[in-house]
This record gives C-alpha cells, structure tokens and sequence, in this order.
C-alpha cells in the first residue's frame, strides 16, 4: 500500500525538522552544552519521530479503511504497537 500526497509530504516535513534536530544534538553534544540541554533536545527529536510515525500509520489506516482493500487487523495493530 502507498499513502497518499499529503501523508507522505506531512511525513517527510517532520522528519526533515527532526533530521535537523538530531544534527543540533551532535552540535550540543561536540560543543560541550550541558546534559539537560542535550536530553531535553533528544525528547523534543523523539517526539517529533513519534509524530512521523503517527502520521504514517494514521494515513495507511485510513486508506485502508476507505479503499476496498482488506484490512489486516493484525499487521496494523504490529505498526501501532512497534511505535509505542
């Protein structure tokens, strides 16, 4: 199954800013910024991967659900968990 447009640009959107993100942490990191600084920018980068993900499979699901397809219970509920 391929996404749609928007998922696919949304995705690569968020994962563009995180893929910036990590690059600021090598940065802290070679610079000598202090821990809390450098844990506190790797959440905001985690949670930006997370919400990547989300998007993904909320967008497969419902092409899914809105296409003739069979939906296979079992390989959404894998994406989901392999997120968690």
């Amino acid at each position: 199954m391929q996404l749609d447009e928007d998922t696919t640009a949304g995705a690569i959107n968020r994962l563009r800013r995180a893929e910036g993100q990590v690059a600021g942490v090598i940065r802290m990191l070679e610079s000598g910024r202090d821990c809390k600084d450098v844990v506190t920018q790797l959440a905001a980068v985690s949670r930006a991967l997370d919400k990547a993900g989300f998007a993904i499979v909320a967008g497969g699901l419902k092409q899914c659900l809105s296409s003739e397809q069979d939906l296979d219970v079992a390989q959404m509920e894998k994406l989901f968990l392999s997120l968690a």
